[in-house]
């Protein structure tokens, strides 16, 4: 029982301050401003503690597809709690849960995938997916094959090993990263890397860096390359259609394993049950997390292909890796009732032939907007890149603005001030709303975003920055 109804958000922000460290926080400069108090969440709506009503356009933290409130979620977790609330997959031990949940991500995974490995996170799964690439690999006799191929501006999480398979350059910068046996190439970001190339054929020359990459290091030394579909913390960096072929292509020929983190992306986010799914990439490993469980309850993954399963399977022995949490049948029970729910409403169709096109439509509009210099979507993520318009046209590239005048941080202040979560990478500002969310809503979200654009502008030509 919580005192939530009986403390003032001030109150509240004075307790969070005093004992709450928050994840990639300035702890001093967020005590002095105070936290944003949540109290209660129903569809794609959250409410403060000062009662205003906010359109969460970022599903939580990109986990929460199916919306608040959903009772066949919160039945499935009462209900396993009654009968069972824990035990261990240690010790040669299942629950019913875990083995119906194995099951059932069989089913809507791709081809190829009949087994998972169970965390209790995405960060947890990309340490998974360290220990498992390179146990296969030495299984196979073939240990100095140990270095894992990533992407500059990728996210694959904050743990020691995930934070180093990823490519934020903040991250890297404290305790030490990235760990060894982990090298990096650059994003397949057109805005940024493009020239004067079409989509297209930068999407083949982005994707021939990893074909470089693995031979300087040399293919009988690299393990494995793992990417997300779209990078989505980087910025929802949406490929061009010619970047994952060549990528399947360049890893089949080297024999390199290809890893899907679709933490984001899968359990329709893109319109597919995966993103590879939409890219066509064909991967070995798929790491989830997030949309499984919608996020109510944290659980985490592997989907583990059949050529790396049969050989840990049959060759390798004890595996040596593992955690507490490893199918907690209450998280498993609310991933079954989460999956079955999804198929029930078929938000991943509705996202690939309705929502999703119709974001589409509505961000090409927002793309006349004077702040606005590119767009992207991919299902129900979405980006608009803040900068200078070059002259060249609407909806072609322009100027960036200084890094210094965080414009996508002041954009974002508007945002929350007029009832929105959008977030800001840079001055990329970027969505993900729930896989439940209307044609109406998404009109309802299209002009609270040209809202705050518009406030952003007035910002930019009162401190002259245009």
């Amino acid at each position: 029982m919580t005192t939530m109804n009986t403390r003032t958000t001030q109150q509240w922000q004075a307790a969070d301050a005093a004992h709450f460290l928050h994840p990639f926080t300035d702890f001093q400069a967020l005590a002095k401003k105070g936290s944003r108090i949540i109290t209660r969440a129903d569809n794609i709506y959250l409410t403060d503690s000062d009662g205003h009503r906010i359109l969460d356009a970022m599903s939580g933290l990109w986990c929460v597809n199916v919306g608040y409130g959903q009772q066949a979620l919160i039945d499935a977790a009462t209900r396993q709690m009654t009968q069972l609330p824990f035990y261990n997959a240690f010790f040669q031990t299942a629950t019913p849960p875990a083995i119906e949940l194995a099951e059932l991500l069989a089913e809507v995974s791709p081809p190829g995938f009949s087994r998972v490995f169970y965390s209790g996170s995405g960060s947890e799964g990309n340490d998974t997916i360290v220990r498992m690439v390179r146990r296969y690999w030495d299984v196979l006799g073939q240990p100095q094959r140990s270095v894992i191929l990533s992407r500059h501006n990728a996210y694959h999480g904050s743990t020691m090993a995930g934070a180093s398979l990823g490519g934020m350059s903040g991250m890297h910068a404290q305790g030490g990263l990235p760990i060894p046996g982990i090298q990096h190439i650059e994003q397949p970001y057109w805005f940024e890397h493009g020239g004067s190339m079409s989509r297209e054929e930068f999407g083949r020359v982005a994707a021939g860096w990893l074909e470089q990459k693995i031979l300087a290091v040399g293919p009988d030394k690299v393990a494995a390359f793992i990417g997300e579909p779209v990078q989505g913390a980087g910025g929802v960096i949406v490929p061009p259609e010619t970047y994952w072929p060549e990528i399947q292509r360049i890893c089949d020929q080297y024999g390199v394993l290809l890893v899907s983190d679709e933490v984001i992306c899968g359990f329709g986010r893109t319109g597919h049950w995966f993103g590879c799914q939409r890219f066509g990439a064909r991967p070995d490993l798929i790491t989830f997390a997030k949309g499984v469980t919608s996020g109510y309850i944290p659980l985490g993954g592997v989907m583990v292909g059949d050529r790396v399963a049969q050989v840990l399977i049959e060759q390798g022995g004890e595996f040596e890796h593992g955690y507490t949490y490893s199918g907690h049948p209450v998280a498993c029970a609310v991933a079954i009732a989460n999956i079955r729910l999804i198929q029930q409403l078929g938000l991943v169709q509705q996202v690939h032939d309705d929502t999703g096109p119709y974001l589409a439509a509505l961000y090409q509009k927002l793309a006349d907007h004077p702040l606005v210099v590119e767009t992207q979507t991919c299902g129900l993520m979405a980006a608009l890149q803040l900068g200078r318009r070059d002259g060249r046209g609407t909806g072609t590239r322009g100027q960036r603005f200084d890094e210094a005048l965080s414009v996508g941080m002041v954009c974002r202040g508007h945002c929350f001030a007029n009832g929105l979560i959008m977030r800001a990478v840079g001055d990329r500002m970027i969505i993900a709303p729930p896989l439940v969310i209307t044609r109406a809503q998404i009109d309802e979200m299209a002009v609270l975003i040209r809202r705050c654009l518009d406030l952003t502008l007035e910002d930019c030509h009162r401190n002259r920055w245009l």
